[in-house]
């Protein structure tokens, strides 16, 4: 009678530390994106390590849908929210929402459209400004500063991806030699980075580097380049275990690592701050680094 009546109360402390614990509701622009997973399975990680009951929905790339969750989330009482932004312009409208709830609000990895972001609301991502800078760099390096360069846009509405192409634009124009002649968008995916690719080929396009916003537009880029035997470099962003698989193979001869596991454990860490009111700054900044054939093994071995 005594062990029933222990294994009874454990039951009803363990059913009341979860009704405690502190709630956290994510939005993730896309499931199905090969980074964003990343990060979604670090904040999951990273939140049950914490004692966290985090709770997941897939914007799948509707602005509205993100909008709805959010609102959601507010109804149901979380603690906290974490949003990677569909689009940077949409979050104003949801940063609103938040501060009128008075519920802390984390953005990862999308930077915010928001012009400032008030007390509570936390950005939390990679300074953009040195991803495009870095990719550029290296590959106006392996070309001896010359030739001409294409650019595989993330999005027309993105933020992060328009100052990726950004950066681009200006290593570019430092050297007399390189010219731009090819911008267009590839809404980061593998098999529209290849139809661009196809197309520019298949128009004469005089192309000696592929400056992609990130991995998997670049290993598009490169499956369309394998198809016509054309020897032209490429660059990503991201180090994801694919962008590093096609590095290997020579696919790729470069790319920028964009800490998602850090990004992904970093939110849920400002989240839980902003929950027991700590002060944190406004943008928590992770690094990007470059990668290339000399130090990739170390970025392997970070993606395993």
């Amino acid at each position: 009678m005594k062990t029933l009546k222990a294994i009874l109360l454990l039951g009803l402390l363990s059913s009341s530390a979860s009704a405690l614990a502190e709630k956290i509701g994510v939005s993730m622009a896309y499931f199905d994106q090969n980074f964003l997973t990343i990060i979604r399975q670090s904040i999951d990680k990273e939140a049950k390590a914490r004692g966290l009951d985090a709770q997941f929905e897939d914007a799948r790339g509707d602005v509205g849908r993100q909008t709805d969750q959010v609102q959601s989330f507010i109804g149901a009482g979380v603690d906290a929210i974490i949003v990677d932004p569909v689009d940077s312009a949409s979050t104003p409208q949801l940063t609103k929402l938040a501060q009128q709830a008075k519920i802390p609000l984390v953005y990862v990895n999308r930077t915010p459209g928001d012009k400032t972001l008030p007390a509570g609301v936390v950005f939390v991502g990679s300074d953009e400004r040195e991803s495009g800078t870095l990719q550029m760099e290296a590959l106006a390096k392996m070309a001896n500063y010359k030739g001409n360069v294409a650019i595989m846009i993330g999005n027309l509405t993105d933020a992060g991806a328009l100052q990726r192409t950004k950066d681009v634009e200006q290593v570019v124009a430092k050297y007399p030699g390189m010219k731009v002649v090819q911008k267009q968008p590839a809404n980061y995916a593998r098999n529209e980075g290849m139809d661009l690719m196809l197309n520019w080929i298949g128009n004469g396009e005089a192309i000696d580097i592929v400056a992609a916003n990130n991995d998997e537009m670049a290993i598009g880029a490169a499956m369309a380049l394998a198809k016509s035997n054309k020897k032209i470099l490429v660059g990503g962003i991201d180090a994801t275990p694919d962008g590093l698989k096609a590095m290997a193979q020579d696919k790729m001869q470069v790319t920028v690592f964009q800490d998602a596991i850090g990004q992904g454990k970093t939110s849920v860490d400002v989240a839980q701050k902003l929950i027991k009111g700590e002060k944190v700054d406004s943008h928590v900044w992770i690094p990007f680094e470059l990668v290339t054939k000399e130090n990739m093994q170390k970025y392997v071995e970070k993606s395993q």
